[in-house]
Formats: C-alpha cells, sequence, structure tokens
C-alpha cells in the first residue's frame, strides 16, 4: 500500500478510542486499575486525592498500556510480514479481508450477530506480580483477551496494516491504535471519580457507539474492497508531513531503514 499512512493513521487512533468507549472495555476499566495497582475500588475512589497512591496508579497503568500496545503492535507486524509473504496473492487475500471486515461491521449494526465475538477471555484470575513488571504482563495478556470481543475494530485496522509494505508501517499502525487506547486509561488513571461519573452518563449511549463503530469498520471494509484507501489521502494531505517525521524518528528507534 503506497503513499501516505495519514488516513489509516487516523481511522487508527479513533478505533482505539472507540473501542475504549465499547462495552467490552469501558464498564471494567476501574476494575483494571485495580488489579493492576493491588488497591481495591473502595480505596481508589476514597484516597483519590493522596498523591502518594495517585503516582502508584499512573505509574502501574503506563506499564498496563506498554504491556496491551506491546501485544497490538506485534499483531500489526505480523500482520503486514503475512501480507508481504502472500505478496502473489496479495490482492486476493485484501479482497477477502475486506469482506470480512464489512461482516464485522454489520454485526455491529446488528444486521446479524457473531456470538463468538461477545465472548472474551481476558482470564481475570490471572496472578501476577505486583510492580511494573506485573502490570506488563498483565497488559499483554489482557490484549490477547480482548481481541475476541473488540475484534471488528481491531480486525479494522488489522486489514489496513496488512496492506502496508513493511512491518515498521505495520506495528506503526497498530502503536497509534494502542495510543487511541490507552490515552483515556490513562485518563481514568488520573481522575478515577470523573471517569464513574462520566460512565454513569454514558453508558445509556452503547448502542449508538455500537452503531458508529459499525458504520466506520464497515467504510474501512468497503474501502478496502474497493482498492480506494489510498484515495482516502487527498482528505489528509496536512498531516502527510507530520506522519513522515514520525514514522522517520520510530524506524530510527526500532532500527529500522
Amino acid at each position: 500500500m503506497e503513499g501516505s499512512l495519514a488516513p489509516a493513521v487516523v481511522m487508527a487512533f479513533f478505533a482505539g478510542l472507540i473501542s475504549f468507549l465499547s462495552p467490552c472495555v469501558l464498564p471494567l476499566v476501574p476494575g483494571y486499575l485495580s488489579i493492576i495497582s493491588g488497591v481495591s475500588l473502595d480505596q481508589l475512589k476514597s484516597d483519590s486525592g493522596s498523591s502518594a497512591l495517585r503516582r502508584s496508579v499512573i505509574f502501574s497503568s503506563i506499564m498496563f498500556i506498554i504491556g496491551f500496545s506491546i501485544t497490538f503492535i506485534a499483531l500489526g507486524a505480523t500482520a503486514t510480514a503475512i501480507g508481504q509473504v502472500l505478496l502473489a496473492r496479495r490482492q486476493v487475500l485484501t479482497q477477502i479481508a475486506g469482506i470480512v471486515i464489512i461482516v464485522f461491521g454489520l454485526h455491529l449494526l446488528g444486521v446479524f450477530k457473531i456470538k463468538a465475538l461477545y465472548q472474551d477471555k481476558r482470564m481475570h484470575n490471572v496472578r501476577t506480580s505486583r510492580g511494573a513488571l506485573g502490570a506488563v504482563v498483565l497488559g499483554l495478556v489482557f490484549a490477547f483477551g480482548w481481541s475476541p470481543c473488540i475484534g471488528p475494530i481491531l480486525g479494522s485496522i488489522m486489514g489496513i496494516a496488512m496492506q502496508q509494505d513493511t512491518a515498521v508501517k505495520g506495528a506503526f499502525l497498530l502503536s497509534v491504535y494502542s495510543m487511541g487506547l490507552g490515552v483515556p486509561f490513562l485518563m481514568t488513571s488520573l481522575g478515577l471519580n470523573q471517569f464513574l461519573a462520566f460512565y454513569s452518563r454514558f453508558k445509556k449511549h452503547f448502542r449508538t457507539l455500537e452503531i458508529v463503530s459499525g458504520i466506520l469498520v464497515l467504510g474501512i471494509g468497503v474501502l478496502i474492497v474497493t482498492n480506494q484507501m489510498s484515495t482516502m489521502n487527498q482528505y489528509f494531505q496536512f498531516l502527510s508531513d507530520f506522519e513522515y517525521r514520525v514514522e522517520g524518528i520510530f524506524m530510527r528507534m526500532i532500527g529500522g531503514d
């Protein structure tokens, strides 16, 4: 997939944000904060003004975000690598990926339901040591558990990653997705009580969010099937220079060419 990544980057970030707001993730965020910090939810709410506790929760949250980001970035690089290995049949595989993504979109819109996508394997009974390493490990594990439930949204970004011409671009795309998922998670760790107030108001809009997600995923699928992803570049020209600079920095950080 040649040309600017800017449209895909924007889609990836918003896909991550929508994943955070989904019924699979949003209601369980306070529980995740409690697990990774080793502090009860009641204490998190009552002692939210404690600077020491806040620093501990923020640090644990960052480590947790790093953990699930590693998983998603690895998936992105793997998707691109698979696309490169099967380059001779990429056109056919791209069409298949686009059709699967369209099916995911129709599922989110409620045209039909795929029961497997309402399951998850977040492994709530996982036990690990507290601290930085424990939070990273939990992030790694929970990312794999989230994947079936947020599959339609994650799958659409994976489909775009598969079209990229280098594994670095696929990894970069999933790092942006992870950012969209991780930024609001980190903001929650900064203000749990504010998050709970937001959640009480937002939860009645879950169906609306699902419809918006379905439209986004369906649109991505159609663009992939019709090979029109590159035409989106004209609407994101203002992001192209920034994208190339960030991509260059990212490639240097991981030792790319």
